[in-house]
């Protein structure tokens, strides 16, 4: 397994002892079954997908990376945490998707293939990291000119402490207890200040809202809890 300076062992553990049960669209993992058409819909309206080189960085399971292959998309998936990776290629091989899954830290795949992706997505991982600054720098490497980054993440507000820590780990249940810690959370100007930092340039950033009880996702204004944000590797011609 790669190391990584910017991954956490106690957060891998945490993931891979679920992870056989990633693909239960009624247990834990259910609110990503049921964000992840609305996430998909997001990156597809605002960047070419059919053909290009996407590399979803933190993939898990292979949820979103299973609907990047069906829009044609050359994908490869990385993950730090085994269980995860290996349950992500046994659900592609059953649905007969080719994924390049890969046990693989960003920072080696950028030192490895810098420039070489089209898009690249990071969906509810950088609250999981140590250092998600220094991991945006090993992302923003891996796009080509032009390329386009796209991040989902929890804010750092009270609100986002009452619907994601207590309402969904400790009223609802609808998440394990533990699962993030409110420290973690990114307000927007942060990521948005790292994004600069690593040399991209930000393009949007809307609200990601889920209905714990009609269990409905859509997109809206309010970033206060999920957000969502596209950032894009300035062209060398500018």
């Amino acid at each position: 397994m790669n190391t990584s300076t910017a991954a956490d062992p106690a957060e891998l553990a945490k993931f891979d002892a679920v992870a056989h049960r990633f693909w239960d669209e009624r247990g834990e993992f259910r609110p990503l079954h049921r964000l992840n058409p609305v996430r998909l819909a997001y990156v597809a309206e605002r960047a070419p997908l059919d053909g290009r080189r996407v590399v979803d960085v933190g993939c898990g399971g292979g949820l979103l990376a299973e609907g990047l292959a069906r829009a044609g998309s050359r994908v490869m998936g990385l993950d730090l945490a085994p269980a995860m990776i290996e349950v992500a290629r046994l659900h592609a091989l059953a649905s007969g998707l080719s994924i390049d899954y890969r046990v693989e830290a960003v920072e080696s795949l950028a030192a490895s293939e810098p420039g070489a992706f089209d898009v690249v997505t990071c969906m509810e991982m950088l609250e999981h990291v140590p250092d998600p600054a220094a991991t945006m720098r090993s992302i923003a490497r891996l796009l080509r000119p032009g390329g386009r980054l796209f991040v989902s993440t929890i804010n750092r507000s009270p609100r986002a402490f009452l619907v994601a820590i207590v309402g969904a780990e400790y009223l609802t249940r609808m998440i394990p207890a533990g699962t993030h810690e409110y420290e973690r959370f990114i307000r927007p100007a942060e990521l948005a200040r790292w994004a600069r930092g690593a040399g991209l340039e930000l393009r949007e950033m809307a609200g990601l809202e889920y209905n714990p009880i009609t269990e409905q996702c859509r997109l809206v204004a309010n970033t206060a809890v999920n957000y969502l944000a596209t950032f894009e590797q300035p062209s060398v011609h500018r």
